[in-house]
């Protein structure tokens, strides 16, 4: 049941939409899918996968803007993030005025996700961890065979996300890594919302905001 990925930078922030496939069953998800639908269909179509739903870490436009776009257009299920976001989700038509995206809509996703929530495609099993502190409703999915972590905009390489957006707090961000992420282990990989992969062990031991 081994997990697979290709991370597919999207919209004009450069934001990592990863698409994960069950390399069994070739059964697909696609992560945070914030613009560029055909970029995502394209690397779908390569890979030789179908796609069976929708993960969203969080509302933010850069990574949820395309999310009711793909959904209507391949009737995909959406699940995530967590319930707190939701002031986010329905605000999509006024995030993308304010950071000049075409016309996004709102969506209600098929499934909130929580802590203890896990989600499946294919053969492959993700637990959710409930990680908020960037927004109060982001969260985390981890594939604990593959050592992998898909953690949207909660930790990157040498930094953290941003806490100055509405109901945005740094000592909440700071608990959700310590208690959430550090304790699946120093050798699991993550994918960022942003930027490069590194895994949690390089993070804990020279993350300026966060190491040990």
């Amino acid at each position: 049941m081994a997990i697979k990925y290709q991370i597919i930078p999207v919209t004009p922030f450069e934001q990592n939409c990863s698409l994960l496939w069950c390399d069994e069953t070739r059964r697909a998800a696609v992560v945070d899918p914030g613009g560029d639908v055909s970029r995502i269909l394209t690397a779908t179509k390569k890979n030789g996968v179908e796609l069976e739903k929708i993960l969203v870490t969080h509302g933010h436009i850069d990574h949820a803007g395309a999310v009711a776009e793909l959904a209507e257009r391949l009737s995909l299920p959406i699940e995530g993030p967590h319930h707190e976001d939701k002031f986010w989700i329905d605000g999509m038509p006024q995030q993308s005025r304010m950071f000049g995206f075409p016309d996004v809509r709102a969506f209600t996703p098929d499934r909130w996700l929580k802590q203890g929530d896990s989600v499946v495609f294919g053969n492959v099993e993700m637990d959710v961890l409930y990680c908020p502190g960037h927004t109060p409703g982001h969260v985390v999915f981890f594939n604990a065979p593959g050592r992998l972590a898909i953690v949207g905009d909660v930790l990157f390489q040498g930094s953290i996300g941003r806490t100055d957006f509405p109901k945005g707090d740094f000592d909440t961000l700071i608990a959700s890594i310590r208690n959430q992420l550090w304790p699946l282990g120093d050798d699991v990989a993550f994918i960022p919302g942003h930027g490069p992969m590194s895994t949690f062990g390089a993070e804990r031991r020279s993350n300026p905001f966060c190491g040990d």
